[in-house]
């Protein structure tokens, strides 16, 4: 895929009511997301995504740790707090119960709540707030 092909797909999605589109050719995946009528564009490649071991490294160490993870259902931007300026839904110390919202992701201008799979105390947050994340993403370590 050429610089081209990628800013025709821009204006494309662009001036479409999607608001959201994923392809994949020859290794190469290209994520695009429209927020508030602008179009971004995430690309990687496989070669890409094999240089970036120390980022790969980083969860394996966080399954080490003690407490159980619980990880993002799908990709999207996650969000500590139900609005902008309020309290977050939870911190690090809090003791939570199962079914409790922990956090929200914004997936195609839906808000999604994660809710904590195990009864315990918040031991870490993972995910950092307004920022993307990834499906299977941890994003709580609960013990």
């Amino acid at each position: 895929m050429n610089v081209e092909q990628v800013l025709k797909l821009i204006d494309a999605v662009s001036a479409s009511e999607i608001t959201g589109l994923e392809y994949e050719e020859d290794g190469t995946k290209l994520h695009l997301v429209k927020k508030q009528g602008k179009v971004q564009a995430v690309t990687e490649t496989l070669q890409q995504m094999t240089q970036m071991a120390p980022a790969e490294a980083q969860p394996a160490k966080t399954e080490e740790k003690e407490g159980k993870l619980v990880k993002s259902p799908l990709v999207g931007v996650f969000y500590a707090a139900p609005a902008e300026g309020a309290k977050p839904f939870v911190c690090v110390g809090d003791t939570v119960k199962k079914g409790q919202t922990l956090a929200v992701v914004e997936a195609m201008k839906l808000m999604n709540e994660i809710e904590s799979d195990y009864d315990g105390t918040v031991l870490e947050i993972l995910a950092e707030n307004d920022r993307p994340v990834e499906y299977g993403q941890p994003l709580f370590r609960i013990g």
